[in-house]
């Protein structure tokens, strides 16, 4: 038996919208996120289950299957977070998204995510998508220290992968149906002109793209040259709402003020935003989560991800495992924020820790990986745990490798 947060804690009221640091609006954005709610959001999510519906007619033989395959989607979608629905989604660029993990609806990688979802609970004759998302760093170089950096040994390293060594390693991955590749680092904006290569030679039709950017480099004419090559969007990191603690986390004196401009840029260039912090148990308190939150909407991005610190790279054999009492309290906020009517307006929550503790770990080879930027096989960008290369092993028997291995830290989710 789950047992829920209660709303009690952390709700936020129209009279609270003034951030406690009284940090200043991004004077020149020219668009903000797109929240829906309401009636449209009603009507989106009910096209939204046709298209469910849609998928099942399409790819199941039996009519029993039309329904039963749609009611176990849902039914897994209970397990983890109960009755609770979304009061808000995000709208840009015609796509409606609900988390940062699924593609945003309707286009063909929504469409391929949902099939290969559906073919894990009744097999479909036709091919599907292998992987949901897969973690691609393209370089080992960056200009930050960060104080959690899970690359730290390799940092700054020789790269030894060209643009045509990396557009090839994607496309293998994108033979097997992936959903989303993420690029990262290192700094991977370092690498720009790769990233366009990358968006003009790979599938962009069926996969969407992100990059994973501490806002380096994201300058206005980066962001417009990503957009217009296909990116969907950025993941910009952000490790406190006090620019000094921040710039420290980070190991560099502007590491603030280019997470800022990255906001900006990305946002007035219409790719999707979402702002990653490193929740550590310095950090971890109610009045530095909404205090947080308030910055992020006041920047006017879509998604906050939540990742919990894990003892590889520069955080090795360093006491940084949250205590249990600092995960309840982000479980309460991930599901206060996402779930609490009164917090509509904010930015919704991605929160890796909450569903791995309930369900089990996604990643491991199940349904995501992480290639390094040698072209090694690991687990997660955080389980460094290596099952061959992509150069010289069999692609499936790497994967098979990675599943036997399990994840370290959470059970191997089953299906």
């Amino acid at each position: 038996m789950i047992n829920y947060p209660k709303y009690n804690q952390l709700v936020l009221t129209q009279n609270d919208t003034k951030s406690i640091l009284n940090q200043p609006q991004i004077a020149s954005i020219k668009k903000s996120r797109n929240i829906i709610t309401g009636l449209k959001k009603e009507w989106i999510e009910i096209l939204f289950r046709i298209t469910i519906f849609k998928i099942a007619i399409k790819n199941y033989r039996n009519p029993w299957h039309w329904i039963y395959v749609p009611l176990r989607l849902d039914k897994k979608r209970r397990k983890a977070i109960g009755e609770h629905r979304l009061f808000k989604l995000i709208h840009l660029n015609n796509r409606y998204y609900w988390g940062l993990y699924t593609p945003g609806w309707n286009g063909n990688s929504f469409q391929n995510f949902i099939a290969s979802e559906m073919n894990r609970i009744i097999p479909m004759k036709k091919k599907v998508n292998q992987f949901i998302n897969a973690y691609v760093s393209i370089t080992k170089k960056c200009s930050l220290r960060c104080e959690h950096c899970y690359e730290w040994e390799n940092l700054n390293t020789k790269d030894n992968l060209s643009t045509e060594v990396i557009v090839s390693n994607i496309t293998k991955i994108q033979q097997k149906g992936v959903s989303q590749i993420h690029l990262t680092g290192g700094e991977p904006l370092l690498r720009i002109a790769a990233i366009l290569e990358i968006l003009e030679h790979c599938d962009k039709k069926n996969t969407d793209f992100w990059v994973l950017t501490s806002g380096f480099k994201l300058t206005d004419e980066n962001a417009k040259n990503l957009h217009l090559g296909g990116l969907t969007g950025v993941f910009i990191s952000l490790d406190h709402f006090d620019p000094e603690k921040h710039n420290t986390f980070r190991g560099y004196k502007d590491a603030f003020y280019w997470a800022k401009e990255g906001v900006k840029n990305a946002i007035n260039n219409n790719l999707v935003v979402a702002l990653s912090i490193c929740v550590t148990n310095e950090f971890t308190s109610t009045e530095n989560l909404i205090s947080y939150a308030k910055l992020a909407k006041e920047w006017g991005v879509s998604f906050i991800q939540l990742l919990e610190p894990k003892e590889v790279g520069h955080y090795t054999d360093k006491n940084v495992v949250l205590s249990n009492e600092k995960t309840a309290l982000l479980d309460d906020f991930y599901f206060n924020m996402n779930y609490n009517s009164d917090n509509k307006s904010f930015p919704l929550i991605s929160y890796h820790g909450y569903y791995q503790r309930r369900q089990g770990c996604y990643a491991s080879g199940n349904r995501s990986f992480y290639l390094d930027a040698n072209g090694d096989f690991n687990s997660c960008p955080f389980c460094h745990q290596k099952s061959g290369s992509i150069f010289n092993d069999n692609f499936d028997d790497c994967i098979t490798d990675m599943i036997s291995k399990g994840c370290p830290n959470y059970t191997q989710i089953k299906t």
